[in-house]
């Protein structure tokens, strides 16, 4: 029978392909707006996040981040749009990232890490992992820098959104995007690794040299033949040993 593969936390971001393909439409975005202007960018970005997202049904890649990346496109410029203002593009992605960053620090507090639980949800344990302290400050340390990272992305692009400058606020979205992923990504599997090992250790170690498939009743066979083998011994005596009278019994 194959074994079920269960999808990772690169696979629900849409593979390092996805994490790439969403910072194009906003390097079209702002050159375009600065060239032309409002509306063409928007329709430009649009446009963009259409293409990628047909590319990924042709490629027949999963649907979810294709889906997703377009709506987030979406939202941002509509926005963009009813703001009147190319900064207001980033708006949506500024207070999005304030928001998982409060949700990661919430699920700290409450002794419910957040990657622990997405993990336990698609490996099929559950929160098998919640009975082991270890497993639990791995899931601590791995929602903690999730956090950090969304925080650190309110910080700063909220700082340039008041200052007016759309430019950085492009620069910070990609620079801050997927390399800050990629660093989340390796504490989160070192993080899961860890839990995994202490939720399930090894097996015990097998017996050198005897039937490693060998179940509890072999093992009484075994036993028995041995017992009986010296009762035949006892009542034949022992030719070697002169003082052992062997049973004179006849067999008729």
């Amino acid at each position: 029978m194959t074994e079920t593969r269960q999808p990772s936390v690169m696979d629900q971001l849409g593979g390092p392909s996805g994490l790439i393909y969403s910072s194009v439409p906003i390097l079209v975005f702002v050159p375009v707006n600065t060239i032309w202007n409002l509306t063409a960018a928007i329709w430009a970005a649009l446009g963009v996040a259409v293409l990628i997202a047909g590319w990924r049904v042709v490629r027949k890649d999963s649907l979810q981040p294709a889906i997703s990346g377009f709506l987030g496109v979406g939202v941002s410029a509509f926005i963009a749009y009813r703001t009147g203002d190319a900064k207001g593009f980033f708006l949506f992605g500024i207070y999005t990232s304030l928001a998982y960053a409060a949700v990661f620090v919430l699920s700290i507090v409450i002794r419910r890490p957040l990657v622990g639980i997405a993990w336990g949800f698609l490996n099929g344990h559950g929160n098998l992992w919640r009975k082991h302290s270890s497993a639990v400050r791995a899931y601590d340390v791995a929602t903690a820098v999730w956090a950090l990272v969304f925080g650190a992305r309110y910080l700063v692009q909220s700082q340039l959104y008041d200052a007016d400058s759309t430019g950085w606020l492009a620069v910070a979205r990609i620079g801050m995007g997927w390399p800050l992923t990629g660093l989340a990504l390796v504490v989160t599997v070192w993080a899961v690794r860890t839990a995994d090992r202490i939720v399930e250790p090894p097996p015990p170690p097998t017996i050198e040299g005897g039937d490693r498939d060998a179940g509890p009743d072999q093992v009484d066979d075994v036993d028995t033949a041995h017992v009986d083998t010296v009762h035949v011994v006892k009542e034949m005596g022992d030719p070697a040993d002169p003082d052992v009278v062997p049973d004179r019994r006849t067999v008729n």
